[in-house]
């Protein structure tokens, strides 16, 4: 029998996820099951994976990882061990923790990116579309979203995927692209002090 979050992700996107075309996935926590495992090893052969709040079945994963592309250090967890959830200053102090220069991190089920203090932040979204409670409005609906990383160097080019819906509610794939150039310059910090 075939997953709940398998099924729920949208054809739309599943028609995107082909075997063969990504090299590594970067998942942030709560696959609760072994088909949503199966599903994504089949797409990409290295599957980096961090505990979310609901894998009580995996007590072994590591709340926080960090890999390396090109010149960037990505480090990603779920983003339930972040207090308070989502606030920038908790996690640039977390990537300062971390010594990144990317922080992936989810929990929201709501797709963000900005810069802070020379350092990217990004949360996917949900694929799904999953709804969380508290970062919702009454009147908004989830909009299922991921995003694919390409890194050369020190850029990093984000492509952003989200399911949305037309006046006449039909789904549309739109794609947006962010980029990112780590700040190579040593002597862009400010220095602070007295003579």
């Amino acid at each position: 029998m075939a997953s709940r979050l398998v099924l729920d992700i949208p054809a739309k996107f599943r028609k995107l996820l082909s075997p063969g075309k990504i090299g590594q996935i970067l998942c942030l926590g709560n696959l609760t099951d072994k088909d949503t495992y199966d599903f994504l090893r089949s797409i990409a052969p290295d599957l980096q994976v961090v505990k979310g709040d609901f894998d009580i079945d995996a007590p072994n994963l590591p709340l926080s990882k960090i890999v390396t592309h090109g010149k960037l250090r990505i480090g990603f967890t779920h983003g339930h061990s972040i207090i308070p959830p989502a606030d920038s200053d908790s996690l640039l102090i977390a990537a300062r923790q971390m010594d990144v220069d990317v922080l992936l991190w989810g929990g929201t089920h709501k797709f963000e990116a900005y810069e802070l203090e020379g350092k990217f932040f990004v949360n996917p979204g949900s694929a799904t579309g999953a709804m969380s409670t508290g970062w919702w409005s009454d009147r908004e609906e989830p909009v299922p979203s991921f995003c694919l990383m390409d890194v050369q160097g020190d850029v990093l080019v984000l492509y952003v995927y989200q399911l949305r819906k037309d006046a006449n509610g039909t789904e549309n794939v739109a794609v947006e692209k962010v980029s990112f150039r780590k700040n190579n310059n040593p002597n862009s910090a400010t220095a602070t002090g007295t003579s």
